[in-house]
């Protein structure tokens, strides 16, 4: 295995899903993890990561994040997210990057849970206060974070109007890891996601779509990229792995959705799963 891979903790969409928890990855890079997105679930998935042998992936070591968008399912276990990992050992506040309005979330969440910090911080716990919460760092498209493992790139992609919705390019020593994030298909974006090692990619079916009410079909129209779309992007782009995520299925089976894409792409099609390693 290379030194950088994804670990994808959730691939499902507000649909109650029992088998797919809310959309969120980790990009782990020589042993520190790098999460994207928090919907819900997301702390327990990383613990099963954990038991399966990755180890970054302890709930202590959670501590950078990046959003794509601010939607409910991408962002209900923002929570646990800043509060689990604390009262399990994290050592310093969660760092989190996104779209403006994180912040105000982030302060919003900080001031529902006010009184579970006091009786933690006050009481018997022996807890490290100095670890406590989340500060939220408000990016446009461009150079979001840097260290010594990974370069981040934010991009803006077309998922509604009104606000501001990102995708991510990660780059580390041996990887280039793109992320796009819930949107409709940009053609702006084929030049910077040319030849990367992973495209993990939203994506509905095209045939059950064209079974959805006329509301719903104009909906996912203009908010998210079909199977066809897909396989348009990825033959122009030409990535070494193509990983599915953010299924939207609507009673298609994931081998149907696989061979709705390989109709007119030949390369490597994963349809992702939780816990599924890439």
């Amino acid at each position: 295995m290379s030194d950088t891979h994804v670990v994808l903790l959730g691939t499902g969409t507000p649909n109650a899903d029992p088998d797919r928890m809310g959309p969120s990855l980790a990009i782990v890079v020589d042993e520190k993890p790098y999460i994207v997105d928090f919907g819900p679930g997301i702390v327990r998935r990383a613990a099963a990561a954990e038991r399966d042998g990755i180890s970054a992936l302890a709930a202590k070591n959670l501590q950078t994040a990046f959003l794509t968008h601010l939607h409910s399912d991408h962002t209900t276990g923002y929570a646990d997210l800043i509060f689990s990992p604390w009262v399990l050992g994290r050592e310093k506040p969660l760092e989190v990057y996104g779209p403006p309005g994180l912040t105000d979330m982030t302060r919003h969440i900080l001031a529902a849970y006010a009184m579970d910090r006091k009786s933690r911080v006050c009481g018997f716990e022996p807890i490290n206060p100095d670890a406590y919460g989340a500060l939220s760092h408000e990016i446009e498209p461009g150079l979001a974070y840097e260290d010594d493992h990974v370069k981040v790139e934010a991009f803006g992609v077309d998922h509604g109007e009104g606000w501001l919705a990102l995708g991510y390019q990660f780059t580390t020593a041996d990887r280039r890891i793109v992320i796009s994030g819930d949107t409709a298909p940009m053609d702006s974006l084929i030049e910077l996601w040319k030849g990367c090692d992973v495209l993990v990619h939203e994506v509905y079916s095209q045939k059950a779509y064209l079974n959805r009410s006329p509301e719903w079909q104009h909906y996912h129209a203009h908010m998210h990229t079909s199977t066809k779309q897909l396989a348009d992007i990825a033959n122009q782009v030409q990535p070494k792995k193509l990983v599915l995520t953010h299924l939207l299925l609507w009673g298609t089976s994931e081998a149907e959705l696989v061979a709705e894409i390989k109709e007119t792409y030949s390369g490597e099609v994963i349809c992702g799963e939780d816990l599924g390693v890439y």
